[in-house]
């Protein structure tokens, strides 16, 4: 019994004694790999083609998932749209992975200025916000609508005295209505939507009588969806689309530029025009 316990403390003398004599670092000496955060290189990094991205090799696109054609859930639950389109082929040209990164559209200053995403490219409104962004030149132009039930005897601007309209929150169509308050003032209420999707719905529901939105995305769903909508003929306002960066990133804005006229030029733009909206409607290069 003596023996067994005599050999017991001699295993725990040599257990103890391998802890203490294990190699401690020496002052100075560097973490091994693994130890601390940032052993791998700083995304963002310069490319040889004089850009960065938030993360090296990806373009991360923020955009709104309830905005067709421009960007939308798909019915394989796939993203896609015409915005998407062009995004991807801009991504693959300038050999980066393409990132959807869908954004609450009334979070898309946030998600840009912290770094999340690199730009906003989803039917995005250069009007009004030109000094808020740094912007490509306009891809395409729209406007900013009005739309009804089709059974609605509202037919014009005048109609809309005495309704109850919804536009989408932090949108250009909003922003639109902020400068017409001389017709705001003729509604019976003007209510915010957190997103177009919600507030056509509304419309189809009775629970509202007219919405502001673009005429992009309107003729979309009546044209392709068959929705039971009408667009006002009188417009809002004429806008036009661009991809906008953080202010002041004219590097990266620059190569997505060059990539958009090039693909003006090859025909690409055009081809993926009429894919979505069977003619080509696309403005680079045209003016």
């Amino acid at each position: 019994m003596v023996k067994k316990l005599l050999l017991i403390m001699l295993a725990l003398f040599l257990i103890l004694l391998s802890a203490c004599t294990a190699k401690e670092p020496a002052e100075g000496d560097e973490p091994a790999a693994g130890d601390e955060p940032g052993e791998a290189s700083e995304p963002g990094e310069e490319t040889d083609a004089g850009f960065k991205t938030v993360v090296e090799g990806k373009f991360i696109v923020g955009f709104d998932q309830n905005f067709p054609p421009m960007g939308f859930v798909g019915e394989d639950g796939e993203f896609t749209g015409f915005d998407l389109e062009l995004a991807a082929e801009v991504a693959r040209r300038l050999g980066l992975e393409l990132v959807l990164q869908p954004i609450a559209w009334d979070s898309k200053d946030m998600e840009l200025s912290s770094g999340n995403i690199d730009c906003i490219w989803n039917g995005f409104t250069i009007n009004g916000r030109e000094d808020k962004y740094t912007w490509t030149d306009p891809y395409m132009a729209n406007n900013q609508v009005f739309v009804v039930r089709a059974d609605s005897d509202i037919s014009s601007l005048a109609d809309l005295a005495g309704k109850v309209v919804s536009v989408q929150i932090e949108s250009s169509a909003e922003a639109a209505l902020n400068d017409r308050p001389d017709l705001v003032e003729t509604f019976d209420e003007l209510i915010t939507a957190p997103d177009y999707e919600t507030a056509l719905m509304d419309l189809e529901a009775g629970a509202v009588d007219a919405v502001a939105m673009d005429d992009t995305v309107a003729n979309y769903k009546i044209g392709k969806r068959g929705a039971a909508f009408k667009v006002l003929s009188e417009t809002l306002a004429a806008e036009d689309y661009g991809v906008g960066f953080l202010l002041g990133n004219e590097a990266l804005r620059d190569a997505v530029q060059a990539t958009l006229e090039e693909m003006a030029a090859d025909g690409t733009l055009a081809e993926i025009s009429k894919q979505w909206f069977g003619k080509d409607i696309t403005t680079i290069g045209k003016k």
